[in-house]
């Protein structure tokens, strides 16, 4: 079977071949543990019990996750085993299970969550995604997801170009969004401030690009109700090849974060996460050695 599941379309038989995001038949785990740094809503006091695939269909310059974006670091999983891993994170105390760039492994993960939920999974599936998606992949997601992730990167075709490699990044990733939004609606939490579904926009503030910010808040703003959640994160630190492009091979400024901040705030955004600068630290960088293991019980 040929594979279409992201916007590149590659059309490649991944039985014997690989497309652009590297990804074979079946995914590569490279880390899955419980994670404390997401958003709060997700993290909680126990962790977002995360799983990190390898393969994506973006090529960022400044990865952060440059180590598996097109590398496989890890061992192949079939559907059995990453719902047993599902499992094992709720055992564990995981908030909820966190697919952290799942996109090219949807055919996986389909029938993993479907399996580990007829045993016993009860905790949210959050699809945690740089936000290039197709319609088509997602609507087989509908009653899958719990809570949609997606970053929203970039407005123009020309920033999207020459950072990621996707010149077509806006016209995927927009509708998307909103896509997910009419799956989810917006964020609902327990009582304990814990995301149980819903939509959260992430987009990263990058040096130089406050008025790439704008243009994405100004979508959302116009697109979806200004109760929804939006993570403006501050963390950008010049990672991979990022150091040979100007302005990205410098730290975010305080004051271009802070415009990026008030003008959220002017439009009238209710619910929105910031951070502090000090964020953008290697150490919050999980190591990824694909040494995944545990009893089965």
């Amino acid at each position: 079977m040929t594979c279409t599941l992201c916007p590149r379309a590659c059309g490649v038989d991944r039985t014997g071949a690989k497309g652009f995001c590297g990804a074979g038949e079946r995914p590569t785990i490279a880390r899955a543990a419980l994670h404390f740094w997401e958003e709060p809503s997700l993290s909680g006091t126990r962790g977002s019990g995360a799983i990190f695939f390898c393969g994506c269909n973006l090529d960022c310059l400044f990865c952060q996750n440059h180590e598996i974006n097109h590398t496989m670091i890890g061992r192949m999983w079939n559907e059995e085993e990453l719902a047993a891993l599902m499992l094992h994170l709720q055992a564990e105390g995981a908030h909820n299970i966190n697919l952290v760039t799942p996109t090219p492994h949807v055919d996986t993960v389909i029938p993993a969550v479907l399996g580990a939920r007829k045993r016993g999974l009860m905790i949210p599936i959050v699809y945690n995604t740089n936000g290039y998606e197709t319609l088509d992949t997602l609507r087989r997601l509908e009653g899958i997801v719990d809570i949609y992730l997606p970053d929203l990167k970039y407005a123009s075709s020309l920033a999207a170009e020459r950072y990621s490699g996707a010149k077509d990044y806006f016209d995927f990733a927009s509708k998307a969004i909103l896509e997910m939004h009419r799956q989810c609606g917006e964020l609902s939490c327990d009582e304990n401030g814990l995301a149980q579904r819903g939509v959260i926009v992430r987009h990263l503030v990058l040096p130089g690009s406050v008025d790439e910010t704008h243009h994405i808040l100004d979508f959302l703003a116009k697109n979806l109700p200004l109760t929804t959640h939006v993570s403006l994160m501050g963390q950008y630190m010049p990672c991979h090849h990022a150091s040979e492009v100007p302005p990205l091979n410098r730290h975010l400024l305080q004051r271009e974060y802070d415009r990026a901040i008030a003008y959220c705030i002017q439009l009238g955004f209710e619910n929105v996460s910031i951070q502090n600068l000090k964020a953008a630290d290697p150490s919050y960088v999980p190591e990824f050695n694909g040494n995944v293991t545990f009893n089965e019980e």
